[in-house]
């Protein structure tokens, strides 16, 4: 029996208040995709920053082809062949492509950067990746699946031996995605160990060989593919069954029209845009990637201009036009992006619940904030939403995902309004976390509020939604009601029909 290529072994960490890796042990072998699965906050991340040199372990050792190593910075991965696609992307936004994928390792001649050789190496990755465009092309100004195979490219650049990939899909569209399973395939055949982190359990099962599951830091289980099933490894990582019923479809009763989009347009990205919400509703927009529907939602709730259009939000009982900059005070936006757009990442926990309510923490007749209330607020929906954290004052960049996710809703739950945007709120969450997500937004509809629910999984959008607006190409293809199926949303996408079923 041949060893594996890679063996961690006893790997432990603790954080302040966390113990984030507990004596976990696993190996990976030569032409092996292996799956890396678990909850927000399993320890998936930090496990595998262990391996990339961003984390020092408390314990454990690391062995490679054999023998044991010190990986103390990104530096010495490199230099033992491994790479990390890392979920969160660090673009250089202003820089080429050809200079983000060589910014940390530029090839030189007689001292200088040898272009040439840029060029041809980065045109030949691209072109691996199914990604056709010119290395000078600005970063900023190709999408984020592009991005994101960018990133890709950049790992693959110095041929590493070891390649973590960490959420890979979550910006590519499926034509993107089936690509870079192909490439990922490819590596396999060359013999390269592949370490595959997704949230996505159909990828899961489509590619990989073998799957490792983390729960609270430690190695619970896994094992062959093939030999197991969806149910078990979801039970594997939540240590719960009421899993079982997440996509059960419970529609809301709704009331009034509280919020009325008209014609809203903005030339070249969406146009034409009408619909309206109700009190106590949930609305899935659906599209495809590219089709306009974070487009839709930054409009509505003023971070994008607009050409033409109005917006009317139901006061006292009739209907008064807003101008854009006004939408804030009516609606809370939970964007896509919530790193980037959503938090401020250095910040406490409570700092970033508080952000939406300052107004109403002051205290009185001053210009400063009631410390008091604001732990006092911010504490009552940690307590409602199940956010963990060690206190109110950790920096909500080291929370999990989902707890960051539960920060922004909090947020907006401290304003309390009546209409929310919910742009990808699920995104990049593990089967729990999207439960606990899916879980508020029914319970924020049973309170009354109207919800505008934006997801790129078709099957979760249709559970969660009382009625559907289909979006394509910058335009509202369809508005079906809570019949419609899976189908009939996908063929409106895709064009094969254009008209309303409302």
């Amino acid at each position: 029996m041949s060893v594996p290529y890679l063996q961690m072994e006893n790997i432990s960490k603790s954080f302040p208040g966390v113990q984030a890796l507990k004596d976990v042990t696993f190996d990976a072998s030569e032409g092996e995709i292996l799956a890396l699965i678990g909850a927000n906050g399993a320890g998936k991340s930090t496990l595998m920053n262990v391996l990339g040199g961003n984390i020092t372990p408390d314990s454990g050792r690391i062995i490679i082809n054999g023998q044991e190593v010190q990986i103390t910075s990104p530096l010495d991965a490199n230099e033992f062949g491994i790479a990390f696609v890392h979920q969160e992307m660090a673009m250089l936004p202003t820089m080429s492509i050809a200079d983000t994928m060589f910014i940390s390792n530029y090839p030189t001649k007689n001292g200088l950067i040898d272009y040439d050789l840029v060029t041809k190496k980065c045109t030949e990755v691209l072109k691996r990746l199914g990604c056709n465009y010119d290395p000078k092309t600005i970063v900023r100004n190709i999408g984020p699946g592009s991005q994101q195979l960018v990133e890709i490219g950049r790992a693959l650049l110095s041929d590493p031996m070891i390649v973590i990939f960490d959420e890979p899909t979550s910006s590519l569209s499926a034509s993107e995605k089936a690509h870079l399973f192909k490439v990922i395939r490819s590596l396999k055949e060359e013999g390269k160990v592949i370490i595959f982190i997704s949230h996505m359990l159909d990828e899961i099962f489509d590619l990989c060989d073998r799957v490792m599951v983390l729960r609270n830091g430690e190695n619970v289980g896994g094992g062959k593919i093939k030999e197991l099933t969806y149910l078990y490894i979801v039970r594997l990582m939540i240590g719960r069954k009421e899993i079982d019923h997440y996509y059960d479809k419970q529609l809301h009763k709704g009331g009034e029209p509280i919020l009325k989009v008209e014609n809203i347009t903005r030339r070249g990205i969406i146009e034409d845009i009408s619909f309206t919400l109700k009190q106590g509703e949930v609305v899935g927009l659906w599209g495809q990637l590219g089709s306009g529907r974070t487009e839709v939602a930054r409009a509505i709730v003023g971070l994008d201009n607009i050409d033409n259009g109005t917006i009317y939000v139901r006061k006292n009982g009739n209907f008064e036009k807003i101008k854009p900059l006004e939408a804030k005070k009516h609606m809370g936006m939970i964007t896509e992006n919530r790193r980037e757009e959503g938090l401020l990442l250095p910040a406490s926990v409570k700092h970033n619940m508080s952000l939406a309510n300052l107004k109403n923490l002051l205290k009185p007749y001053t210009p400063v904030i009631n410390q008091k209330l604001e732990r006092k607020e911010t504490k009552k929906y940690i307590d409602r939403l199940e956010i963990v954290v060690s206190s109110l004052d950790q920096k909500v960049e080291t929370l999990s995902g989902g707890n960051q996710q539960k920060v922004i809703i909090g947020r907006w739950l401290q304003r309390n309004p009546n209409i929310f945007i919910m742009d990808e709120p699920t995104r990049g969450l593990d089967v729990g976390a999207k439960a606990d997500i899916r879980n508020i937004i029914a319970e924020l509809a049973e309170e009354g509020a109207a919800i505008l629910f934006i997801s790129s999984e078709i099957e979760e959008l249709m559970s969660a939604s009382d009625r559907y607006l289909v979006m394509k190409r910058g335009r509202i293809a369809a508005k079906m009601d809570p019949n419609a199926t899976k189908e009939d949303l996908m063929a409106a996408a895709a064009g094969a029909q254009e008209e309303s079923f409302a």
